[in-house]
């Protein structure tokens, strides 16, 4: 069944909520590119300390851009509820155990450190996987529309590779990761609706065992798209919420009722 999974998505240090496919430069400089939504007064420790008052596991901590900003603001979240919060962002297989063992990350999730001149490179997630461990690896599958389907995105969603998520891929891959995390990079932010035809094809395509550990964002903007999303994917699929939520200032969900329906199931 569907649940609620909560993010904590840090940019410049700050917690906060902006328009995926507007982040194009890094965050050590003013990026007058990048649309913020919401702009957090809490450090990121305040959101861990309730999603763990509020029993939402899987919750993921997203560091946009290599600010080192960024990586106090995760290890304040890690510290806070250590072991039940996943980080990405800048996480490659050099750094990735410090991560999980010293920060206490519960898992890590990699994205552009797994391709190779915009390619995927399978050697990289085979060394990746037997490095960290399955069960501690989540692969990031984020991905913008193309005319064949859904292509892959890299380096902050803006560049497009010829990956392309298909249930083949999805099958090979998750040999060696324990979840996926898919971001829709061209509804990110907007709440303006979930991509409805790539959360039902994640339900058809999802392999063997992933039920439940894959993670869509992007555009949620009601508490009954979790409803949707459990309909549509047949309760394989989780989803997470972003600038719709009131916690990061929306005005369209309710804190409250996300986790009731996590209750509730």
């Amino acid at each position: 069944m569907t649940r609620f999974r909560g993010c904590i998505d840090i940019h410049a240090g700050q917690v906060k909520q902006i328009v995926g496919g507007t982040l194009k430069q890094d965050d050590t400089t003013h990026d007058s590119t990048t649309t913020e939504n919401f702009v957090s007064t809490q450090p990121s420790s305040y959101y861990a300390n309730l999603y763990k008052q509020n029993h939402v596991e899987g919750c993921h901590v997203i560091k946009l851009g290599s600010n080192p900003a960024n990586d106090a603001a995760a290890k304040e979240a890690c510290a806070a509820w250590p072991g039940h919060l996943q980080v990405g962002g800048g996480i490659n297989i050099d750094n990735a155990i410090q991560w999980l063992d010293e920060y206490k990350a519960s898992h890590v999730i990699l994205t552009s450190a797994l391709f190779t001149n915009n390619e995927f490179d399978w050697d990289k997630l085979k060394q990746v996987s037997a490095k960290v461990g399955k069960n501690r690896l989540i692969v990031d599958l984020s991905c913008r529309t193309v005319e064949s389907g859904w292509a892959v995105a890299i380096n902050k969603w803006q560049t497009i590779t010829s990956t392309m998520i298909t249930p083949e891929f999805l099958a090979d891959v998750a040999q060696y990761c324990d979840e996926f995390l898919i971001h829709a990079a061209d509804v990110e932010g907007l709440c303006r609706g979930i991509d409805e035809t790539l959360v039902t094809k994640l339900g058809e395509w999802c392999p063997e065992g992933f039920a439940g550990k894959i993670v869509y964002a992007g555009g949620a903007n009601s508490v009954d798209n979790l409803a949707t999303v459990d309909r549509l994917s047949q309760g394989k699929v989780d989803l997470t919420y972003g600038s719709a939520l009131d916690i990061f200032g929306g005005k369209l969900v309710k804190f409250a009722d996300v986790v009731a329906w996590n209750q509730s199931q």
